[in-house]
């Protein structure tokens, strides 16, 4: 199907009151408060000679400072023809603040990196297989996990999380069948994997090897229910994603170079809304600030802010730069600073995030052995 690129009509004002009918809807983020204390930013490298985690003491400025690098017992890997982004996906290193942990995919050794958090230190507790070949995303909600592997076809893997670590979950595998492996790769290999807020479904995106948006039910077990709704999006390269305060899905498009919102149907169907054009290259990564929305434009080496208005319309904030081949970001929870990553220098970016939507350079880091590494992290 074609995407819109403009706000939908009543008519789909009315389906998304259907969809969302029911559902569990996250509360609205707090507004963000000055004089907050500072926290701990993790970084993940992606070293095809050995992945590892840098951990930064976030001052109550926003600044960085470097703490220590955490090896995570496996190795980073490189998708074909990618450059500054060498998983090409959004969501590679996951906190579990239930549980205190730091989850960390190993493209290189297909494996996933489990670290208990202590401050700015990590302690590694487990190293597990993924499931499948090359990780390159996972998520948490509660004590289920899932990890999404980008090669042969792609597929998913489901863990739980138990006293004794993470055991796989009967019932938690499926493979995508994606065409993962035309050329280039990195454009055509999954780009992320992330439960819904309540957790009732795993919401995968293809970019340009299934061109969809793929939504898994997840039973009480934690296994999934049966294969996926697929939302097929002719000629668009569905990429990163994140859910705004009503559950609605915000996914970039990095075909159209586009932020499309979706609402997902009961049936796990994704009912396009609109969408806003960055007016940039390579959109595809995004992160939430209460309503607001900042996507990464690799090839523009910027920043896109939005805001959300109405139901699904959202409002340009503007362009900011970054540092060269803008990637994966973070927002601290109380959304007071943005920190983003620039995979052609193997930095970090950091910025305030200014009442208006607006965003103030801070400076920025360089990460050791980084170069087109991704996944990131704010405490």
């Amino acid at each position: 199907m074609n995407l819109p690129l403009s706000v939908r009509t009543a008519a789909a004002a009315a389906t998304v009151a259907v969809c969302l009918a029911g559902a569990a809807v996250p509360a609205a983020a707090a507004v963000p408060r000055p004089g907050s204390p500072g926290g701990a930013v993790f970084v993940q490298t992606d070293n095809p000679g050995g992945n590892a985690v840098v951990a930064y003491r976030r001052g109550p400025d926003g600044s960085l400072h470097e703490r220590g690098t955490f090896a995570t017992g496996g190795l980073g890997g490189v998708l074909d023809g990618s450059v500054v982004d060498h998983l090409a996906s959004q969501g590679s290193l996951a906190y579990d603040r239930a549980h205190g942990l730091l989850l960390a995919v190993n493209a290189g050794s297909d494996t996933v990196t489990v670290f208990s958090v202590h401050g700015e230190r990590l302690e590694r507790e487990q190293v597990v297989p993924s499931g499948g070949d090359f990780p390159v995303s996972v998520t948490v909600h509660r004590d289920t996990v899932y990890v999404l592997n980008a090669r042969d076809g792609g597929s998913v893997q489901g863990y739980r999380i138990t006293g004794g670590g993470l055991e796989p979950i009967a019932g938690g595998h499926r493979d995508l069948g994606l065409d993962t492996a035309a050329a280039p790769e990195f454009t055509h290999t999954p780009g992320q994997v992330s439960f819904t807020p309540d957790g009732s479904r795993l919401v995968v995106t293809t970019k340009a090897g299934g061109s969809s948006i793929e939504v898994f039910a997840v039973r009480a077990s934690g296994a999934l229910a049966g294969g996926p709704a697929v939302t097929g999006m002719d000629g668009a390269v569905p990429f990163g994603f994140t859910f705004d305060a009503r559950g609605l899905l915000v996914v970039t498009d990095a075909g159209t170079n586009s932020v499309l919102t979706f609402a997902i149907r009961r049936d796990g169907r994704a009912v396009p809304l609109g969408g806003t054009p960055t007016g940039q290259t390579a959109t595809c990564w995004i992160v939430r600030a209460g309503d607001r929305f900042y996507a990464s434009n690799a090839g523009s080496s910027t920043l896109s802010g939005f805001r959300r208005t109405g139901l699904a319309g959202l409002v340009p904030l503007g362009t900011t730069p970054t540092g060269a081949g803008t990637t994966d970001s973070a927002v601290t929870p109380d959304e007071r600073f943005l920190y983003v990553q620039t995979g052609a220098t193997g930095g970090v970016d950091a910025f305030r995030v200014g009442r208006d939507g607006s965003l103030g350079r801070i400076g920025s880091v360089t990460v050791p052995d980084a170069v087109g590494g991704e996944g990131i992290v704010a405490l």
